[in-house]
């Protein structure tokens, strides 16, 4: 196994759950630290408290990734008798990098949304509100015959050719290359002055338009050529629709006994419900952490009841008046993340041969206590 670097797990990371993903004006990516140092093991948290920090530093931790970020607004001075600013001394001094995952962490497929939606038993679950479209372009790559499957794992590796649940999709043509070296030129085949004709193979393959730097930077790096010949399109299809919150159904019960299923299923000893407990439910909408301003979409899509945090007074009013049952279980159930990431994580660097460990904070930041 290899060893790995902060900027190899965060790679990892953002293959997963790319930055791009995260909601407009959201403070994702590297806080705190750096990144260029080896990292043996690496803490997944909810929130970067005191107590997580000194988790960190007694686990030997060298990376935290936290899924709320811990410098959400501009910090006007550093002052380390401060709380936040005696956490970020205590980082600085034992070198732990801090790196943010929020709401790109909720988009993900498979990410924070997926696994609430998962624990709640969700059946044919889709995304309550779409917030990113993937653009698709297309790269054409033209390659002398024996290169050719060089140059397709170089793209596959880079992330083109991804469909659906497949990848490394590509199509071949085959077809004669010409060219003419000129003076300065250093052919990988061919003569300077004189024109050569080279059987060459196309390979064209699906890129995501946030990959196409990376993926043409490996093209060329497993091309042979001094200057290959290749083509970009803009594609007017789209890719996959991402999006908060998640949609879909179980067997239908009642609104108390869903309330009974999601304290079991998400591990809360209470919950708050709004609307008839009698009332039957079978249509379920999940929104992690804060999700008071998409009730309405909820309802539009015909969710019987919606789960989210925080939900305020007057939006539980609004929702009575949809006619939209709902259950907050409170902000902290998105500590599902922790163990879930720390999954993730490990299977993606045990399948590139990195040698990492991922941990769970065994923190509880629930800031609340019910008495």
């Amino acid at each position: 196994m290899k060893k790995i670097n902060g900027h190899e797990i965060i790679g990892l990371l953002e293959k997963f759950s790319p930055k791009e993903y995260a909601m407009e004006g959201d403070k994702v990516g590297l806080q705190i630290g750096r990144l260029n140092q080896p990292v043996d093991r690496v803490l997944i948290a909810l929130d970067l408290v005191e107590e997580v920090v000194e988790e960190a530093i007694e686990k030997n931790i060298q990376l935290i990734i936290a899924h709320h970020p811990p410098i959400y607004r501009p910090l006007a001075k550093l002052a380390t008798d401060t709380a936040q600013g005696r956490i970020i001394e205590k980082l600085i001094k034992h070198d732990i990098a801090v790196y943010a995952a929020h709401t790109n962490l909720d988009v993900a497929t498979g990410g924070v949304n997926d696994m609430l939606a998962e624990a709640l038993g969700l059946q044919n679950s889709e995304v309550l509100v779409p917030t990113f479209e993937e653009k698709l372009k297309k790269i054409a790559v033209f390659v002398p015959v024996e290169s050719a499957d060089a140059v397709r794992e170089a793209l596959g590796h880079a992330g083109a050719g991804s469909i659906g649940e497949y990848s490394n999709c590509s199509y071949s043509s085959s077809g004669t290359g010409r060219f003419l070296p000129g003076e300065g030129a250093n052919p990988f085949i061919g003569h300077k002055g004189k024109i050569e004709e080279v059987e060459e193979i196309k390979i064209e393959t699906i890129v995501p338009e946030r990959l196409m730097k990376k993926v043409v930077t490996a093209m060329l790096k497993a091309h042979p050529y001094e200057e290959p010949a290749y083509d970009i399109y803009q594609l007017v299809n789209r890719g996959e629709t991402l999006g908060l919150g998640r949609i879909g159904t179980i067997k239908e019960m009642t609104l108390k006994d869903f309330a009974d299923k999601v304290k079991t299923d998400l591990g809360v000893e209470r919950v708050r419900v709004v609307g008839n407990l009698k009332d039957k439910v079978k249509k379920v909408a999940v929104l992690g952490g804060d999700g008071n301003k998409y009730f309405s979409q909820a309802k539009f899509k015909g969710a019987d009841v919606y789960v989210t945090g925080d939900i305020y007074y007057h939006v539980a009013h609004d929702g009575l008046m949809l006619g939209l049952n709902m259950v907050d279980p409170g902000h902290n159930v998105e500590k599902i993340m922790k163990k879930g990431l720390a999954a993730i994580l490990t299977r993606m660097s045990e399948e590139t041969g990195y040698s990492v460990e991922v941990l769970a904070s065994e923190i509880d930041t629930d800031p609340f206590q019910i008495v």
